[in-house]
């Protein structure tokens, strides 16, 4: 199973981005998607999840400005990003847990390659 992330880049603060993350590979279903956070020196963080029945959830720095989706059909999550800060500036990392084995139903966790955003004030 392989993760590609994209829609990193440069934006100035108060500006908009969207951030995407497919699956390829050998997949029986995905279950929750998330995106994380990465900035040199620090602790990767949880930025939004959502799960398998569509229900996101986001950390209380992003509330209200990230949103997360996801497009089963694609094996597919975005992350739209309004009002971005210079706070955001980070590495950004989409992370599934991918079911497969069609014989058990255990999640594996996958890591997409990280996509950098980078916020000017």
């Amino acid at each position: 199973v392989q993760l590609q992330a994209s829609g990193g880049g440069l934006v100035q603060a108060g500006g908009s981005l969207r951030l995407s993350c497919a699956a390829s590979g050998k997949i029986v279903s995905i279950n929750a998607m998330g995106w994380y956070r990465q900035v040199s020196g620090k602790e990767r963080e949880l930025v939004a999840v959502i799960n398998s029945s569509g229900t996101p959830n986001y950390s209380e720095s992003v509330k209200g400005r990230f949103t997360i989706s996801r497009d089963d059909a694609k094996r597919s999550v975005y992350l739209h990003m309004d009002s971005l800060k210079p706070e955001d500036a980070a590495v950004y990392y989409c992370q599934f847990g991918v079911r497969t084995n069609l014989f058990r139903k255990d999640n594996n966790d996958y890591w997409g390659q990280g996509t950098l955003v980078t916020v000017s004030s």
